[in-house]
């Protein structure tokens, strides 16, 4: 029986566990024999530890944003090809090999840079590490993650693909365009201008209602143009201060944990407006949402924006207008034409990212361990 390890990292809600949830149900949909399991390097190590990083990031980056973004820079975004991190590899080698050994993977899928970047060095060492592939979050690759040694990598767009090529010598044949993967559930949708001048507009800060929400509902007038359903999460504290609003046009929305409601939901709205997160991001893309950035976390989301924006698939909105009023001039100027452009684009370039396929190239990857073995 075959089995697939995969390592996000940390326990905590993220898109490194979404897209590993989302692979897991890719494969076991198509072969339910093969065994997927997820698994946290730094809860194995130590669970304690990871208990307390978790808190401190999360204080870290509500607390202190800018000193976050500066470190996040400086260690993990710094445009240099390889880093070496030789005090974590001396604390997590040990463990992850010992994981390994025990667990006896065919296969094993990072979602996250670090368990990555432990995996290249044990596979540099020649170590029996079996296959890794590497399936990128976010909308660029950071210096954490493993290069040297890695089997394959599953990359969000050609630019990516480029860089790993010119910048770091990855075989082409290694690296596969498939976006950032989402669930099934979110159907691929096709759009058109709207002829009538209402528009509803889906609104999110992720699976805690981060980012400045509120202040945004705050603005907007009862005979607005726009109707906007909001996202909550999991954030009780805005649904009932959004409830408290007692705005006709503003809908307060609890966690949604369903796909398929997701889904629905999606597809009754116009657009989105929300932070500029791998997953949100290329589930709005999927469904041909115009899409409005409202604020992004320091670091890796400051990034996405900045890599969103040079691609033109996002607009983020100005602080001296009214979000009713930019979403209005969005669809009724060149905006949506141009949009619809730079979408055509970078949807033609992840054709080949669909379920089926991604499947068949894991599968792949499996049979040829087999074979080598033999």
């Amino acid at each position: 029986m075959q089995k697939i390890l995969f390592f996000p990292l940390l326990k905590m809600p993220s898109g490194h566990h979404q897209v590993a949830d989302t692979l897991t149900s890719y494969i076991k949909k198509r072969d339910p024999s093969i065994i997927c399991k997820k698994i946290d390097l730094l809860s194995a190590w130590n669970p304690v530890v990871e208990s307390v990083v978790t808190q401190v990031y999360l204080e870290w980056i509500h607390y202190f944003p800018k000193s976050y973004a500066w470190t996040y820079r400086q260690m993990a975004n710094t445009s240099k090809p390889t880093r070496s991190y030789k005090y974590y590899e001396i604390l997590f080698m040990k463990k992850m090999k010992q994981i390994v050994l025990e667990e006896k993977p065919d296969l094993i899928i990072c979602t996250h840079g670090f368990p990555s970047y432990i995996l290249s060095k044990l596979k540099m060492d020649n170590q029996g590490i079996p296959p890794v592939i590497n399936v990128y979050t976010d909308f660029f690759i950071n210096d954490v993650w493993g290069r040297e040694g890695i089997d394959y990598h599953f990359v969000p767009n050609q630019k990516v693909k480029n860089d790993l090529i010119h910048k770091n010598d990855i075989p082409e044949d290694q690296i596969y365009v498939t976006g950032i993967p989402t669930a099934e559930q979110i159907e691929e949708s096709f759009r058109t201008r709207k002829t009538n001048t209402r528009y509803r507009v889906l609104v999110s800060g992720g699976s805690v209602g981060l980012g400045n929400i509120m202040d945004l509902m705050k603005q907007q007038k009862d005979g607005s143009d726009v109707e906007y359903l909001v996202l909550c999460g999991k954030n009780q504290h805005l649904f009932r201060k959004i409830e408290k609003l007692n705005n006709p046009n503003i809908y307060p929305l609890p966690y949604i944990t369903s796909r398929n409601e997701m889904n629905q939901l999606y597809d009754e709205v116009d657009a989105i407006v929300t932070k500029p997160g791998g997953v949100t991001i290329s589930e709005a893309m999927k469904k041909r949402l115009p899409i409005f950035i409202h604020s992004a976390l320091p670091g890796q989301e400051e990034i996405n924006l900045q890599q969103l924006k040079e691609l033109k698939l996002v607009n983020e909105l100005k602080q001296n207008q009214s979000l009713s009023e930019q979403i209005t001039d969005f669809f009724n100027s060149s905006s949506f034409n141009q949009f619809q452009h730079s979408l055509k684009s970078y949807l033609m370039e992840i054709k080949h990212g669909d379920p089926d396929n991604i499947s068949k190239i894991i599968h792949s990857v499996m049979v040829q361990k087999r074979i080598t073995v033999r």
